[in-house]
């Protein structure tokens, strides 16, 4: 079978390998369609490490289709069209115990320390299948709607860990995938005005398509004077952090009222600082968190969202790859020129 190889930052072979041979507690999945997240750009640029094996192949976002299953698994049979959650909670330390499972101090994931998506078969783990992390798609959601369902989950984590709340106006820094989730959860959230701040053009006319109210350019716009005007001088509630630039956190913290909330989503490159004033901190009583992963409710609540049709899962994807070209795929991800790039198996 062909799969996607990364044998080091900028170094990833498409090659013929040997089909993943499964055990009685385990299942070979086809992989009809996978995606590019921006973690695989990372990885790809060597800017993210942590669980990543080489050579091995990566890609954590993936759907397909049941071909075989090991004879002590039970509840899935061949056929069965499923998606897959990468992350996999060990459920007995001190995170999972306490509702954190997004966290395991010793989580394993498909795409890391297990071969990941960009292959054309993937073998899902008996410990994935315990975990319930193998989900079986409605009849009536596509591959390329279900596609986006563990970024979208992480996304909702993040809405979550955020408090958005009805009536709140929310910040989205980055127009990218990402912040396009984050920008239509935001309103189911009951958001009264979302406000995205992008520098891609193609972008911000895509955000408008998701639904957000104002689009800003920052490089010829004042995000701070529209944030200020669009809400009586109080500044936002949330501002969400979509895109990992240490240097605008500052700035994203200046956007937000008295006790309003900044979320750290984006991923950022490990050793590189942001310099925040402490003072925002303290004088605004702000409070600052992250969003790592997601959990399997995420997931769940995020399929249902997607089945229910209250996403726009088109705006936020760019079809038309194949395996054959999945470097470019990164790399069009990695450069901005579409959305999340999606790579099909026929």
């Amino acid at each position: 079978m062909k799969a996607a190889v990364f044998y080091g930052p900028n170094d990833l072979k498409l090659e013929e390998v040997k089909k993943p041979e499964i055990t009685e507690k385990e299942i070979l999945l086809k992989v009809n369609m996978s995606a590019v997240c921006g973690t695989d750009v990372r990885i790809y640029l060597g800017k993210k490490t942590k669980g990543v094996r080489t050579p091995s192949t990566i890609g954590h976002e993936l759907v397909g289709t049941i071909v075989e299953v090991g004879r002590d698994v039970s509840g899935y049979e061949t056929g069965n069209r499923v998606g897959v959650m990468p992350v996999i909670p060990c459920g007995n330390c001190h995170y999972c115990q306490n509702e954190m499972e997004n966290v395991c101090a010793n989580r394993k994931a498909i795409g890391y320390e297990f071969d990941g998506g960009f292959a054309e078969y993937v073998r899902i783990p008996s410990a994935a299948i315990q975990a319930g992390n193998v989900v079986k798609i409605p009849g009536h959601v596509s591959f390329q709607e279900a596609v986006i369902t563990e970024p979208l989950a992480c996304c909702l984590n993040g809405n979550k860990k955020a408090n958005v709340k009805m009536n709140d106006t929310v910040v989205v820094i980055g127009g990218g995938p990402i912040g396009l989730m984050h920008v239509q959860l935001a309103k189911i959230a009951g958001a009264k005005q979302v406000i995205l701040s992008e520098l891609v053009e193609h972008r911000r006319d895509k955000a408008k398509v998701a639904g957000a109210d104002i689009v800003v350019n920052p490089g010829e716009e004042s995000i701070e004077e529209i944030v200020l005007d669009a809400t009586n001088q109080l500044g936002a509630d949330v501002v969400i952090m979509a895109i990992g630039i240490p240097q605008l956190v500052n700035q994203g913290a200046t956007l937000l009222k008295k006790g309003g909330t900044l979320n750290l989503f984006a991923g950022f490159t490990k050793g590189v600082f942001s310099e925040i004033d402490p003072n925002v901190i303290h004088y605004n009583e702000i409070n600052v968190n992250g969003t790592s992963s997601l959990t399997r409710s995420n997931y769940q609540e995020s399929l249902s969202l997607i089945a229910d049709g209250k996403i726009n899962t088109e705006v936020i994807t760019t079809p038309g790859y194949s395996l054959d070209e999945i470097q470019q795929a990164i790399e069009d991800v990695r450069d901005g020129v579409g959305m999340k790039t999606l790579i099909e198996n026929t």
